[in-house]
């Protein structure tokens, strides 16, 4: 059974259709990449399986268990979390604090969501920026904080937008790293991303959306010879010889 089902789902916003029948699944320790144009509904996707919008028809079931129009707060209990394309963080707490946060769903003594929080730093090589605010933070360490934010909730499942965005050639090469530790450590990734180095190389699968209907889903080799892909989202760069 996959970790996640999505089945013929639809989402509407004042008779624009983002989302028409979209249909795919996630094995359990499974990267699945999600692409496409700017608008092509890859966001409102992940606000419609983690809760931030309601579908208008189509079922969301993790674990076999339909998910889809209950709230973000129960999803996330239940194992899944996202981080947003625009940084979310508390800017006037530190980096540590903001990671603690998020563990206080599962623990209530401050000693342990600390010591959890330190370790998620530690793996997300933040640790050096543990006391300093979060509006402080670089680029590509506000980036690991949403990871790490993410992380603190203990999820089976992460969704990650656009966390390679605006990140120089050294930081996208760690940002690959920490997400390839993240899988290997049990959790299953979600992951839309416009960098196509990354996403061609952490993805077992991608699944290609345009104006909000699947186009084509395969292994990155495949995807990245279809013509329809190419035309509609890759460009001539990548025509294949």
């Amino acid at each position: 059974m996959p970790l996640l089902e999505v089945k013929s789902l639809t989402k509407s916003f004042g008779g624009l259709e983002a989302v028409k029948d979209v249909t795919f699944s996630l094995q359990q320790g499974e990267i699945l990449g999600l692409i496409g144009p700017n608008g092509a509904g890859k966001t409102t996707i992940f606000n419609l399986i983690t809760g931030f919008l309601r579908p208008d028809q189509g079922d969301i079931l993790f674990r076999g268990k339909e998910i889809g129009g209950k709230g973000p707060h129960k999803i996330s209990q239940r194992g899944i979390t996202r981080t947003f394309q625009t940084a979310k963080s508390f800017p006037h707490m530190t980096t540590l604090d903001n990671v603690m946060v998020g563990g206080f769903i599962h623990n209530r003594k401050p000693k342990n969501v600390r010591q959890k929080a330190t370790e998620i730093l530690e793996f997300t090589g933040l640790m050096s920026e543990k006391d300093k605010l979060a509006e402080n933070l670089t680029i590509g360490n506000s980036r690991r904080l949403e990871i790490a934010k993410a992380l603190s909730v203990d999820p089976t499942l992460l969704l990650l937008d656009e966390v390679i965005a605006g990140l120089n050639p050294t930081e996208t090469e760690e940002a690959i790293d920490i997400i390839r530790k993240i899988r290997n450590s049990g959790i299953s990734i979600l992951i839309v991303e416009h960098v196509m180095h990354a996403i061609m190389s952490l993805s077992d699968r991608i699944v290609v959306l345009n104006y909000g209907r699947i186009i084509a889903q395969g292994k990155p080799e495949v995807i990245i010879k279809d013509k329809e892909v190419i035309e509609a989202y890759l460009g001539e760069e990548y025509e294949p010889n």
